[in-house]
């Protein structure tokens, strides 16, 4: 059940996402006069779940349809003159709208461009006024652009109702007062319990739980840390940035070690702990960190250790017995909520408006810096690309409308940002090239495009086997 809800939650995500960036460039395709032969919600190989089409002033419908062919099997266009009055291709003029059967992706297939359809039998044809490639350079510009520009306009959106609806909440990083828990791989690079991050190379952190992404997003040099009081500098070797991003969990809110019960098979119930009692020293050794504790436990198993305890502002040292596993037996509290000062955000409507375009930009940003660090072989991150399975991961396993909403607006993100990569094959290789035809006045020739188009799509393909293989090999790995 958890995997079908993934799936659901996945096939929805994308499909709203990948249909208004098709709708993007299917509007400014119309509003620049330019005849859009087909607009189709998941692809349609040899038939169609539905498609619908005006004809005479009339919607027709057909359901369950074969696709039938726009050229002949002497690859000729087919004259619709010689079609029969109820075939649908007699009306080229008018857009095919439907639903395929493959549900991934979709497409909008605009007469007279070099697509991934690689309709090159057509662009023989005389060029037509109704065609992509005669309007001006500007208009096509605007065309090619469309896509992108409404992934972003629906993550602007998606995040205004978001933060409308539920706020924000997040732990500031200056309110995590008892700094971060370090992990052997942050501790290996100089980290320490305790420490309070404030900067990577004098950039602020703000949100606590972004430390770690931060860090290699900007992949920092240098960090300042408060440590005991102190302020230093921790030079950040980049040779630990591939581990860094396969080891979650580098910096840990820290937070005290107070009782809030115990388990059935306690060896501490009569011990003299009580619920409320904080853990400021261990055997002696001052430490007051949950994990810090935790670690220094290790070293007491299967025996006793003193703890010295803060009891409503009094010190007691109490004998407790340690398990063989390191543990006391205890239940922490762990309401972060009562520990430290969590903000919170409420926006009104209005609010809310300038809020989703400054959150959008802030991801928008995020997102290129990240990006960066995949064409970065030093950093490894090109081991991080997935595919749909690792997309299904991150969705929750019980319908969450936050957390979909959420991971479809970062995804609307993501997908604007990589079509704006300038590979042939995406939007971003087609701008790429109007932008030197706008700027040069020289238009590049079909066959060019048509080279560049098949290579842009084995660099894709590559992409595609890049991603899958890591998701497979994830598999065996975890």
């Amino acid at each position: 059940m958890i995997i079908l809800v993934k799936i659901v939650q996945v096939i929805f995500a994308l499909s709203l996402l990948v249909l208004i960036h098709e709708f993007g460039h299917f509007l400014f395709a119309k509003l620049f006069k330019t005849r859009v032969t087909r607009f189709y919600l998941f692809f349609n190989p040899q038939i169609s779940l539905v498609k619908c089409k005006k004809i005479n002033g009339k919607l027709k419908f057909k359901f369950f349809s074969k696709n039938l062919p726009d050229y002949d099997e002497n690859k000729k266009l087919i004259d619709i003159n010689t079609l029969p009055e109820d075939d649908w291709r007699r009306y080229p003029e008018n857009t095919e709208y439907g639903i395929g059967w493959v549900p991934l992706g979709g497409y909008c297939a605009i007469s007279g461009m070099i697509d991934e359809s690689m309709d090159v039998e057509a662009m023989k044809l005389p060029p037509q006024p109704w065609e992509f490639r005669t309007k001006p350079a500007w208009q096509r510009f605007f065309i090619m652009f469309g896509g992108v520009l409404f992934n972003f306009i629906l993550a602007f959106i998606l995040y205004g109702a978001i933060l409308h609806t539920w706020g924000e909440e997040y732990l500031s990083n200056k309110d995590a007062v008892y700094g971060v828990a370090v992990n052997d791989l942050s501790y290996e690079m100089g980290f320490r319990d305790g420490d309070k991050i404030i900067a990577f190379d004098d950039i602020l952190n703000e949100d606590f739980s972004q430390l770690q992404i931060e860090m290699l997003r900007s992949k920092a040099t240098e960090a300042t840390v408060i440590r005991g009081g102190d302020t230093i500098y921790i030079d950040i070797d980049p040779v630990y940035f591939p581990a860094a991003l396969n080891t979650p969990g580098m910096f840990d809110i820290a937070f005290p070690f107070i009782v809030n019960g115990f388990t059935e098979d306690s060896p501490n119930i009569e011990s003299g702990l009580a619920t409320g009692d904080k853990v400021v020293a261990v055997d002696g050794k001052p430490m007051i960190i949950v994990q810090e504790i935790q670690k220094e436990l290790t070293n007491y198993k299967d025996t006793t250790v003193s703890l010295t305890i803060d009891r409503a502002g009094s010190e007691l040292i109490i004998p407790v017995s340690v398990d063989t596993a390191g543990k006391l037996g205890v239940m922490l509290n762990t309401d972060l909520t009562k520990m430290f000062n969590v903000t919170q955000n409420k926006y009104s409507f209005l609010a809310a408006i300038p809020a989703g375009f400054s959150r959008g930009i802030k991801q928008i940003t995020n997102y290129v810096q990240e990006l960066g660090l995949i064409f970065s072989p030093k950093t490894e991150a090109y081991k991080s690309v997935g595919s749909f399975i690792a997309i299904g991961r991150i969705f929750p396993g019980t319908w969450d409308w936050y957390r979909v909403w959420s991971l479809a607006a970062m995804l609307s993100v993501m997908l604007g940002v990589l079509n704006l990569v300038p590979i042939p094959g995406l939007d971003g290789g087609h701008i790429l090239f109007l932008l030197v035809e706008i700027i040069t006045g020289r238009k590049p020739s079909d066959k060019f495009l048509e080279v560049a188009q098949t290579i842009g799509m084995i660099l894709l393909l590559l992409l595609m086997v890049l991603a899958f293989g890591n998701d497979i090999r994830s598999l065996f790995i975890h």
